[in-house]
Protein backbone atom coordinates (compact mmCIF):
# COMPACT_ATOMS: atom_id res chain seq x y z
CA UNK A 1 0.00 0.00 0.00
CA UNK A 2 1.21 3.49 -0.74
CA UNK A 3 0.41 6.52 1.38
CA UNK A 4 0.92 9.97 -0.05
CA UNK A 5 2.14 12.72 2.24
CA UNK A 6 2.35 16.28 1.00
CA UNK A 7 5.46 18.00 2.38
CA UNK A 8 6.04 21.70 1.75
CA UNK A 9 9.20 22.40 -0.24
CA UNK A 10 10.71 24.36 2.64
CA UNK A 11 11.26 21.07 4.51
CA UNK A 12 13.19 19.57 1.61
CA UNK A 13 15.94 22.22 1.60
CA UNK A 14 18.44 20.05 3.49
CA UNK A 15 17.02 16.64 2.53
CA UNK A 16 16.44 14.57 -0.52
CA UNK A 17 12.78 13.49 -0.75
CA UNK A 18 13.74 9.82 -0.42
CA UNK A 19 15.83 10.55 2.69
CA UNK A 20 12.99 12.48 4.29
CA UNK A 21 10.56 9.67 3.46
CA UNK A 22 12.86 7.15 5.18
CA UNK A 23 13.13 9.37 8.27
CA UNK A 24 9.37 9.85 8.47
CA UNK A 25 8.85 6.07 8.23
CA UNK A 26 11.45 5.49 10.94
CA UNK A 27 9.92 8.08 13.28
CA UNK A 28 6.44 6.67 12.73
CA UNK A 29 7.72 3.16 13.46
CA UNK A 30 9.51 4.33 16.61
CA UNK A 31 6.35 6.04 17.87
CA UNK A 32 4.15 3.07 17.08
CA UNK A 33 6.60 0.74 18.84
CA UNK A 34 6.82 3.02 21.87
CA UNK A 35 3.03 3.19 22.12
CA UNK A 36 2.88 -0.62 21.82
CA UNK A 37 0.98 -0.54 18.53
CA UNK A 38 3.74 -2.55 16.84
CA UNK A 39 6.25 -5.13 17.97
CA UNK A 40 9.95 -4.40 17.46
CA UNK A 41 10.01 -6.72 14.46
CA UNK A 42 6.97 -5.14 12.86
CA UNK A 43 8.28 -1.63 13.54
CA UNK A 44 11.66 -2.42 12.00
CA UNK A 45 9.85 -3.82 8.96
CA UNK A 46 7.70 -0.69 8.68
CA UNK A 47 10.81 1.50 8.97
CA UNK A 48 12.58 -0.56 6.33
CA UNK A 49 15.59 -1.30 8.52
CA UNK A 50 17.01 -4.44 10.10
CA UNK A 51 16.39 -5.20 13.78
CA UNK A 52 19.89 -4.10 14.83
CA UNK A 53 19.45 -0.70 13.20
CA UNK A 54 16.01 -0.37 14.76
CA UNK A 55 17.44 -1.29 18.20
CA UNK A 56 20.17 1.33 17.75
CA UNK A 57 17.55 3.95 16.82
CA UNK A 58 15.51 3.02 19.90
CA UNK A 59 18.59 3.51 22.04
CA UNK A 60 19.38 6.82 20.34
CA UNK A 61 15.84 8.06 21.08
CA UNK A 62 15.80 6.53 24.59
CA UNK A 63 13.03 4.08 23.80
CA UNK A 64 13.47 0.85 25.79
CA UNK A 65 13.33 -2.34 23.74
CA UNK A 66 12.09 -4.28 26.74
CA UNK A 67 9.36 -2.87 28.91
CA UNK A 68 9.52 -5.07 31.98
CA UNK A 69 7.70 -3.69 35.04
CA UNK A 70 10.01 -3.13 38.01
CA UNK A 71 7.66 -4.90 40.42
CA UNK A 72 7.64 -8.03 38.23
CA UNK A 73 11.43 -8.00 38.10
CA UNK A 74 11.67 -7.60 41.88
CA UNK A 75 9.27 -10.52 42.39
CA UNK A 76 11.28 -12.75 40.04
CA UNK A 77 14.57 -11.77 41.67
CA UNK A 78 13.18 -12.45 45.13
CA UNK A 79 12.02 -15.87 43.95
CA UNK A 80 15.43 -16.67 42.49
CA UNK A 81 17.17 -15.55 45.68
CA UNK A 82 14.85 -17.73 47.76
CA UNK A 83 15.74 -20.75 45.58
CA UNK A 84 19.49 -20.08 45.85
Amino acid sequence: MNITLVVPDQYLVDHEPSELAMRIKLYAALQMFQSKELSAGAASELAGVDRYTFAAECSKHRIPLVDYPKDDLRTELAGLQAEG
